[in-house]
């Protein structure tokens, strides 16, 4: 057996062996809006390290486990905190929580991140609906071996975010009243952020919101078969966009401002989801 295909079954089966739930929707929750996964109607809580083998996030603020619950009746998973590549995981691990979210029914991977914006027009604090992406700089996670119980050996790519889903985000932001820019996200390895010169290419390459997540995620669900959508909180402008030097911590406060305004729009378009699936 594949030995990335026996590591996500044996995580699975460990997870079966704790929890009994189905989700319909999964939720990977990024930097500073991990909070929302305590606001549901919470069944169940399974930390990462009590899954046999599961890679566990060592990014401070990112709690590192899975709740299980209901979203206004609708039941989902999140994950609260996110393994990233730049934490020394192979990308096979990096995808591995998405994947098994997939084997656990989930049918939606709705992603969201923390992300710096490189489009002139946005500011801190905006939210951004992803509409594509540009994952060239990083691993691609199929890279290997093709796991046919996956997926296809070459996967589309045409519409990674769901065309009918980002309808649905852009009519649950309207109905709230909740400003929502839209643009295309460019994953990087990070950990380092990026020089003005960097920020300045992926502008060129025609990327509104760069991160360190998310791009990696999108493939892996693509290939399964899941339905995508995504926000990035543009938690500041980009490296040489302003004389503010950049931070983690600037980052975690941007989102906690806005946090109020996410957690309404995730939970809206959640119930809106369910009712197209």
């Amino acid at each position: 057996m594949n030995q990335v295909y026996e590591k996500l079954m044996k995580c699975y089966e460990s997870v079966k062996e704790k929890i009994d739930f189905k989700p319909e929707i999964a939720l990977i929750l990024g930097s500073g809006l991990g909070d929302y996964g305590d606001s549901i109607q919470i069944e169940a809580t399974l930390d990462y390290k009590e899954i046999e083998g599961f890679p566990v996030s060592t990014v401070k603020g990112h709690k590192g486990r899975f709740i299980f619950g209901y979203v206004d009746g609708v039941p989902v998973v999140c994950m609260q905190g996110r393994v990233h590549y730049y934490e020394g995981y192979p990308m096979t691990d990096v995808v591995l929580p998405t994947r098994l979210m997939k084997l656990m029914g989930a049918k939606v991977l709705f992603l969201t991140n923390a992300a710096g914006g490189v489009n002139y027009n946005f500011s801190a604090g905006d939210l951004m609906m992803i509409t594509d992406q540009i994952a060239s700089f990083i691993p691609n996670p199929l890279i290997g071996e093709n796991i046919e119980e996956l997926g296809t050996r070459f996967p589309d790519m045409s519409e990674i975010y769901d065309k009918e889903l980002r309808e649905v985000l852009r009519k649950s932001a309207e109905e709230l009243g909740v400003k929502l820019q839209e643009g295309t996200y460019l994953q990087l390895t990070g950990p380092s952020f990026e020089s003005p010169h960097e920020v300045r290419m992926c502008r060129i390459l025609g990327a509104d919101a760069v991160g360190m997540s998310t791009a990696n995620e999108a493939i892996a669900a693509n290939h399964m078969g899941m339905k995508i959508c995504g926000i990035s909180c543009i938690s500041n402008l980009g490296c040489g966009m302003s004389d503010e030097p950049l931070s983690h911590e600037e980052v975690q406060e941007t989102a906690d401002r806005v946090a109020g305004q996410f957690k309404e729009l995730v939970s809206r378009a959640i119930v809106e989801i369910h009712k197209i699936l």
